[in-house]
């Protein structure tokens, strides 16, 4: 038997759980969930000029309509920063409400906050935000365990300011240490 892969390649192995995840128990719950992520309410949205060109159906240049928006002309829910542009407060156009679901889906003018929330793999740990309501932590805490093995165990903290973001680390199995019920699903 091969021993474990190194650090980088747990972190690889975290973000495939992650990505699996979100694609068997995230996503579907989309098209039924009560209050999506894509109407900005709670989420800011980080965007790229030729995203919120394109979502956002823009015509004029990147300059003209940086000076609209500096003048308070553009559109409400929009703000530019360090290069980028956050939308808040107000659906993404390219969320369709009959559907309950997303026009870009899959395309590459979707955010990647978008690909990524709720669940996401950062710096060698997975990030759940529990405002997603599709998101249960014990399930994802005995997913990731079931992708990482027993020679592992989970371990989550809340951000003290944003309780809701949980950070979910691995951490390595020693001797005969008895693994806690609490820590690990």
């Amino acid at each position: 038997m091969s021993p474990r892969p190194p650090r980088r390649l747990l972190a690889q192995e975290l973000a495939a759980a992650a990505a699996a995840y979100q694609a068997a128990v995230v996503i579907p719950h989309c098209a039924e969930c009560s209050k999506p992520c894509c109407r900005l309410d709670p989420l800011v949205l980080e965007l790229e000029w030729k995203q919120l060109k394109t979502l956002w159906q823009i015509e004029e240049s990147r300059n003209a309509f940086d000076r609209r928006l500096g003048s308070g002309q553009g559109p409400e829910e929009i703000r530019a920063g360090n290069g980028l542009y956050y939308a808040h407060g107000k659906a993404c156009p390219a969320y369709d409400q009959a559907q309950g679901s997303c026009r870009v889906y899959g395309q590459e003018v979707k955010p990647v906050g978008c690909s990524d929330f709720p669940v996401y793999e950062d710096q060698g740990s997975v990030v759940a935000d529990l405002r997603c309501e599709a998101v249960d932590l014990k399930a994802l805490v005995a997913w990731m365990a079931r992708a990482v093995g027993p020679e592992f165990r989970i371990v989550h903290s809340a951000d003290e300011e944003f309780p809701f973001l949980v950070t979910l680390s691995v951490k390595k199995v020693t001797g005969n240490a008895r693994v806690s019920k609490r820590t690990r699903y």
